[in-house]
């Protein structure tokens, strides 16, 4: 081989060597840019996902927002501001019984099925009128719905009628259907649309079906809850009749006895 040859191919070999490491270098600063670039797009990912996390914790909860409604819708047989007062019974009744409950109390649910049915005669007998008075304070102490769920539902059964009111109501809190203080059921609204199939004038009632599944009266029922905090009342059930409280013989607490409940009534009524 002669050096020319030698020298020709050495010079080659350098070039070949130089232009394999300038490619090299490309892909390596492209490499790095991609690296850059992707590492930039996932921080303004993750910054953007933080961003929307927070801001949705910040946005209002469905019952933060039914609170802060300025347009109520009231059921009917509702009057008052925001319909808050619900009174059933014959007009002429001159004494009006005030009924304080929780759809989720565990001893509501107990006068409920001991007394409920005499109240019933009683109002469809013209002995007194009932202003029912829901709270939902129950759920504030484990950060629940179904108080305030089921008096929206309340609510809905009140806009069909008076005695579908008082029908779900009882149906609500019987042994077959009323959940432990614990088990947050009501927040559910198959369970109360499920429990409604009980009432004939709930059952298959698409109305009344879609004002619970569409949370129509809940902004009424954040009212109502309202009203309850604003009474002074501090415990469910209480009775009231002329502003007094109605209580056992012997007891500060609700009359838990059909015949204990008439009782306390009668002396009442008597003033």
């Amino acid at each position: 081989m002669s050096a020319r040859n030698s020298h020709s191919n050495k010079a080659a070999a350098r070039d070949r060597l130089r232009i394999e490491r300038e490619r090299q270098a490309k892909k390596d600063k492209t490499r790095r840019q991609l690296v850059v670039a992707g590492t930039i797009v996932a921080v303004l990912a993750i910054a953007g996902g933080v961003g929307f996390g927070i801001m949705q914790a910040n946005k209002p909860g469905v019952w933060e927002a039914a609170k802060d409604k300025k347009q109520v819708t009231q059921p009917a047989n509702t009057t008052g501001t925001n319909g808050t007062s619900v009174v059933i019974g014959k007009k002429d009744a001159k004494k009006t019984l005030e009924v304080y409950e929780d759809a989720r109390c565990p001893i509501c649910a107990t006068f409920e099925q001991s007394v409920g049915k005499t109240i019933e005669k009683d109002v469809a007998a013209g002995k007194y009128k009932i202003r029912y008075v829901g709270a939902t304070f129950i759920d504030n102490s484990d950060s629940g719905e179904g108080s305030k769920n089921a008096l929206s539902a309340l609510g809905a059964a009140l806009d069909v009628s008076p005695e579908a009111f008082l029908e779900y109501k009882a149906a609500l809190y019987s042994k077959d259907n009323h959940p432990a203080e614990q088990d947050d059921k009501f927040a559910k609204d198959d369970n109360l649309l499920k429990i409604a199939e009980s009432v004939g004038a709930l059952k298959n009632n698409t109305k009344f079906q879609k004002n619970v599944q569409d949370g129509t009266f809940d902004a009424w029922a954040m009212k109502m809850s309202a009203a309850f905090s604003n009474s002074g009342v501090e415990g469910t059930p209480t009775l009231k009749m002329d502003g007094k409280k109605l209580t056992a013989e012997g007891s500060d607490n609700a009359p838990m006895a059909p015949e204990a409940f008439t009782a306390a009534v009668d002396k009442a009524i008597k003033g």
